[in-house]
């Protein structure tokens, strides 16, 4: 690790410490402070991380860039992720388990689908007019979700919300998917190969910033929103997202741009593929990129491991929570009672352990990473196969957070760093956009399969499904160990 990186590790250690405090102290002031504290730590590690020599002048209108889109996609989190929140609420007469997977897997299809024509749209459009547009329809459908949610429990509704809820979070995932393919378009023009790492560590925990958001802080909300009769106000889960991404198009309009040279600055070779490229060269139709993209054979191994990766990530970070309410621990259990902030630190602790070792120990490739965080999940969900039958609650506390770590880790790797370094910055959202878009299909096929299994069978069932595709992700990753772009 660098000097200058280092020389953060005492304002972080000072951070975790004042933040541990106010845990401590007060929970609700912990979930206020923490996004504060979190921005600090990652804008600080930014600032001492500039392998490529940048002036000091680019790298503040560059974090005047990121930082806004990083948070516009942490609430598009808040926004993604709040239906499991709801459903906490709802109950099995307004929402059974198998009617949750079948319509958050349905809306994962619809998002990963979305991304065929979504990525090369954005890759055209650019990456600022893409967020905005995702941002508002997500906005609109969460409004809409709301106001579903206050009929049905204002007027004690004895109907089923599967269909509405079906419909209306399709809805909402078909914009969401404009987001992640925005963020990489963005910052593909705005870094360069060899600090995408540590960079794709601190996106990372702002993504990570965004589950807990998502989890900690709706549920906040919900708690707060109780009436005197004890009945919840599940609607707001729904409102005030769709309020916060309504307040951040607005700052996006003004402070955020494509490239460095709307910001008054030199477009710069990046070192991606097709960065070699001359400036002026016509960019490739839409089926000519995807033909291109899918016939190169690390693209296609990328897609597998991330189509694994999506099947793992939501089958742990979804199913988790509702297990713990199923048995009993969801109150009592650390890591189940603080659900967002776990999966928050688990995603930090990942993304910064595959960006680091990637940029400072393998030059820059990212197969390696991938590799040693798919071996640490086989190890997590062999260990859970055997602890959920036997009840080992606490146990299985550990072993979610442990197996987040490394999902997320891989996740953000791949689809967020690997997409640029491959695509390059002309085609970033499209190479995006593929890639994520398989991590979604993997999401909508664990939680249809899942909600059945579940629901039909036992919860003895939900490891031993979920096994299998940590060796296929071990297989893949090994096959990527030296893969680097070609400019």
């Amino acid at each position: 690790m660098s000097k200058s990186l280092t020389g953060t590790l005492p304002y972080v250690v000072l951070f975790i410490a004042l933040e541990t405090f106010i845990y401590l102290y007060h929970h609700t002031a912990f979930v206020l402070t923490l996004p504060i504290a979190t921005v600090a730590v990652v804008s600080l590690i930014y600032f001492a991380n500039n392998p490529v020599g940048h002036s000091r002048r680019f790298r503040v209108r560059t974090y005047m860039n990121w930082l806004p889109l990083g948070l516009t996609y942490a609430s598009l989190y808040m926004g993604r992720y709040n239906l499991t929140v709801g459903k906490t609420s709802f109950g099995d007469a307004l929402m059974t388990k198998e009617d949750f997977g079948t319509i958050f897997g349905v809306g994962a299809v619809v998002y990963g689908v979305s991304f065929l024509v979504n990525g090369p749209l954005t890759d055209r459009l650019g990456g600022k007019a893409a967020i905005m547009v995702g941002a508002g329809g997500a906005a609109v459908a969460n409004i809409a979700l709301g106001v579903i949610s206050y009929w049905a429990l204002e007027h004690t509704a004895t109907f089923s919300l599967f269909w509405p809820f079906l419909l209306l979070y399709a809805f909402n995932m078909y914009f969401q998917s404009f987001g992640a393919v925005s963020i990489v378009k963005v910052n593909a023009a705005w870094f360069h190969i060899r600090e995408r790492g540590v960079f794709g560590g601190i996106f990372g925990t702002l993504i990570s910033l965004g589950i807990f958001l998502a989890f900690d802080l709706n549920q906040i909300f919900l708690d707060l929103s109780v009436k005197s009769d004890g009945s919840p106000r599940t609607w707001v889960v729904f409102f005030i997202p769709a309020a916060i991404l309504l307040l951040w198009i607005v700052v996006d309009l003004f402070l955020v741009k494509d490239t460095p040279g709307q910001a008054g600055f030199e477009d710069f070779n990046t070192g991606d593929a097709g960065s070699s490229d001359a400036p002026d060269a016509t960019p490739l139709g839409a089926m000519a990129l995807y033909k291109r993209l899918i016939t190169h054979p690390v693209i296609l191994t990328m897609v597998a491991i991330e189509f694994c990766s999506g099947v793992l990530r939501n089958g742990i970070m979804h199913w988790g929570k509702i297990y713990s309410k199923e048995v009993g621990i969801y109150h009592t259990d650390f890591f189940f009672a603080n659900w967002g902030l776990v999966l928050m630190v688990a995603g930090i602790s990942g993304g910064f352990f595959a960006g680091l070792i990637s940029d400072k120990l393998f030059q820059s490739r990212r197969g390696p990473s991938a590799f040693f965080l798919y071996a640490g999940m086989f190890a997590g969900f062999t260990a859970m196969v055997f602890a959920v039958p036997l009840g080992w609650n606490g146990t299985i506390g550990f072993l979610s957070f442990f197996i987040s770590m490394c999902v997320i880790g891989v996740h953000g790797m791949l689809s967020g760093t690997a997409s640029m370094d491959f695509g390059g910055k002309k085609a970033a959202a499209t190479t995006a956009g593929i890639i994520d878009g398989f991590v979604y299909l993997g999401t909508g096929f664990q939680s249809v399969a899942l909600g059945h299994i579940i629901d039909n069978y036992s919860w003895n069932a939900w490891p031993i499904f979920l096994l299998p595709f940590t060796l296929v992700g071990i297989y893949f990753t090994r096959r990527i160990w030296n893969a680097f772009p070609e400019k």
